[in-house]
């Protein structure tokens, strides 16, 4: 058994750990997505098809893939050359 009992048991991993590694890949990249100023406003442009701002896309991204979404997400951003001054 992955997870261990609370009185005694053989736990590999305690639940306390779980629960704070589950908050910790999930919910906190999913905080830094939403608060990122580097991704604009919430609403979509007028003049594009999609009814989706960049800002809302990512963080469907990241609550669909977690970690890995959010490593995208820093790559993205990364990636990016400098603005013009």
């Amino acid at each position: 058994m992955l997870v261990g009992r609370r009185h005694g048991g053989n736990a590999l991993v305690s639940p306390d750990v779980v629960a704070w590694l589950i908050v910790i890949s999930f919910l906190v990249p999913l905080l830094h997505v939403a608060l990122s100023p580097a991704l604009g406003p919430w609403r979509a442009p007028r003049e594009t098809r999609c009814p989706f701002s960049p800002r809302v896309g990512w963080l469907v991204i990241v609550l669909f893939l977690g970690p890995v979404g959010w490593l995208l997400f820093m790559a993205k951003r990364r990636a990016r050359p400098p603005a013009a001054p």
